[in-house]
């Protein structure tokens, strides 16, 4: 399964092709950071850990001036999945730097970012980007010892067609979906267009909603992101849809 997503206008490129676009020049206030320089510093953030890279997939879209990339990492401890770090960067002030980590990241040109956005920041002048990647990538060893907790956890229980109808409608209510998807996830859940998450799990339940929201627009996308985290209990909080925990998302 593709965790990079492209569209009409966007195409997949390597580093090399990546190193030769430009870099527009700044305003007094605006610090387009290279695309080339953002993959390096998490390349080596990510070594310097004693990290390892096993693949990576980057796209350009509008004619280069929107970068986006996931990065698989390959040594990770659980049988099941490995690591990944997802990371997007723009030369046209459309979107701030950001970078996201995960059990299983989804980063799209319509800027759909699935897991957890540890950084987002806009190129500002007083931006230490180094400082940002070196300090997330810092968090991150705690955050995915918790994804990967928490993952494990959703495998382990089954979801039923009614739990489902009813945690579909009240993550609506909630936000994190509008409610003329509702239909739509319960239909991804039932008929998953992925064989692995064929098994009716809250794992697979929380696919669903990811696939749906990879048609979203990039302010909509992240706040489905973000309320899923919550709803599902990802950030190691007890999770509102299975715990009855009715705080804040």
């Amino acid at each position: 399964m593709k965790e990079l997503l492209l569209h009409c206008g966007s195409r997949y490129v390597g580093r090399e092709e990546i190193a030769m676009v430009p870099t527009p020049s700044g305003t007094a206030s605006w610090h387009p950071v290279p695309h080339y320089e953002i993959i390096k510093m998490v390349s080596n953030a990510v070594e310097s850990r004693g990290w390892t890279i096993a693949n990576e997939q980057y796209g350009l879209g509008r004619d280069g001036a929107k970068l986006f990339g996931v990065m698989r990492l390959g040594n990770s401890s659980h049988p099941d999945w490995s690591r990944a770090i997802g990371l997007r960067n723009s030369h046209d002030m459309s979107l701030a730097v950001g970078l996201a980590a995960g059990v299983s990241v989804f980063c799209c040109d319509n800027l759909s970012f699935g897991s957890t956005v540890v950084i987002k920041r806009r190129h500002t002048s007083g931006i230490d980007l180094m400082s940002l990647v070196s300090g997330a990538l810092d968090t991150l060893v705690e955050q995915f010892f918790t994804l990967e907790l928490e993952a494990d956890n959703l495998k382990l229980y089954d979801v039923t067609p009614d739990v489902a109808r009813i945690a579909t409608v009240q993550a609506a209510e909630l936000g994190a979906i509008p409610s003329c998807d509702i239909l739509e996830v319960l239909n991804e859940f039932e008929h998953p267009r992925h064989e692995e998450f064929a098994a009716p799990s809250r794992w697979s339940f929380l696919n669903a909603f990811t696939e749906v929201s990879k048609k979203y627009s990039p302010a909509r996308a992240d706040t489905c992101q973000r309320k899923l985290t919550r709803l599902f209990g990802l950030d190691g909080q007890p999770s509102i849809l299975w715990d009855g925990q009715a705080i804040d998302v």
